[in-house]
């Protein structure tokens, strides 16, 4: 097996209620004034009061920054690092979606490192640490609350970029389910989906190890059995918290591991036909499941298992497609039926999608080789969606 680093720098609360500690762990990291970054949605339903109010507890200030928008741009970092820097704030806390935690901790980083956010794309560039981090997710999917990445649009290009960096992981994650149970049932489906697609491609990954094996394995157990609960009934709180609990770990699992192909593809999906990463990545996944199946298909019928799918006297390949058939019955049932045509996307725009994704560093990890070709047909395939 050779050598494996399992690396997990975050301190992680999970429970019902936890987001009412926010206030105490803001003291114990010796801040005085806090900048909150969210989004107008996240203020108007009213969840922060009762962070707000932690925080308040201990005589913390804070400023509000509340300007994301949903693939948040490159643009928006400099102005509201030159809000967080006249505010005097000396610690970041990102609330709301994978848009709002990716926005927090590129501010972080650039109060504490000089130029653009644009000068750290890539890997491993950030060389002064940000502010403290405290990441507190209200939606089940993006596991932003314990990666290394924040992800942006740059405008210029119409292109996601990636900013990694073990500097950017968030020092605490508060995991509290309470928060999402206003959640609409449509972006329970595309975050859980999201979710889903981290744990499978983390799980099938050329650089997937035995620590991000278990997280992975783990995270598609819990959203086999809780996805479709939290979608019908926004009020079951253990579905809820079962969801909260397989995104978070499906981060700790490809945070090491990285994904494949359907990332690959979700990026230049997201960029430049402006589909949510969630929707992008659920619109694909099981059709690259279905490419990959033939360079790993025991771990492909392992998810079909996990899915109570029967695969008794099945050849390996046809039991893997079980996995396959099992994830677009459940994107089905959670009201998932889009095509990629929904979008905006034509039959002219594929070679483009396929040449941008295949730049992506998730292809070279891919369980499968593949071509720009394979890529064009994937993307073939989703085009009309499961109507």
């Amino acid at each position: 097996m050779g050598v494996k680093i399992y690396k997990m720098p975050a301190e992680i609360i999970i429970g019902k209620g936890s987001s009412g500690k926010l206030g105490e762990k803001v003291k114990e990291l010796n801040a005085k004034k806090a900048f909150i970054v969210t989004d107008k949605g996240i203020v108007s339903t009213g969840i922060l009061k009762e962070i707000l109010t932690s925080l308040q507890k201990v005589n913390v200030e804070y400023e509000l920054f509340d300007e994301v928008e949903p693939d948040p741009s490159t643009d928006m970092i400099g102005p509201a690092t030159e809000l967080a820097m006249k505010s005097n704030c000396d610690i970041i806390i990102g609330i709301g979606g994978g848009s709002s935690m990716d926005s927090a901790k590129a501010i972080g980083a650039m109060v504490t490192n000089e130029g653009k956010i644009e000068d750290y794309i890539g890997v491993g560039k950030i060389k002064i640490k940000p502010l403290p981090i405290i990441a507190i997710p209200t939606t089940a999917g993006s596991g932003s609350e314990v990666t290394f990445w924040s992800v942006l649009v740059e405008k210029k290009s119409n292109l996601k970029v990636g900013i990694g960096s073990w500097y950017l992981t968030p020092k605490i994650a508060i995991i509290d389910s309470l928060l999402c149970k206003s959640l609409p049932p449509k972006i329970t489906a595309f975050t859980g989906m999201d979710a889903l697609t981290h744990a499978i491609e983390s799980y099938v990954s050329k650089a997937t190890q035995p620590i991000s094996e278990a997280l992975a394995i783990h995270s598609i157990k819990l959203i086999a059995r809780s996805l479709k609960k939290a979608f019908s009934d926004s009020a079951n709180i253990d579905a809820r918290e079962d969801m909260m609990m397989a995104s978070t770990i499906a981060g700790m699992a490809f945070n090491v591991s990285k994904c494949g192909l359907a990332h690959a593809l979700a990026s230049p999906l997201g960029g430049h036909f402006h589909i949510s990463h969630g929707m992008a990545n659920a619109i694909v996944l099981p059709y690259v499941m279905k490419f990959n199946i033939l360079a790993i298909p025991e771990k492909f019928a392992e998810i079909a298992v996990i899915f109570k799918e029967n695969i008794a006297g099945s050849s390996k390949i046809n039991a893997g497609m079980k996995a396959v058939n099992a994830v677009k019955k459940l994107m089905k049932d959670i009201g998932i039926i889009e095509g990629l045509k929904d979008y905006g996307v034509k039959e002219g725009d594929l070679r483009t999608i396929a040449e941008e994704a295949y730049i992506s560093g998730n292809i070279v990890i891919n369980p499968r080789e593949s071509t720009v070709n394979d890529l064009i047909e994937i993307l073939r395939e989703a085009m009309n969606g499961l109507k």
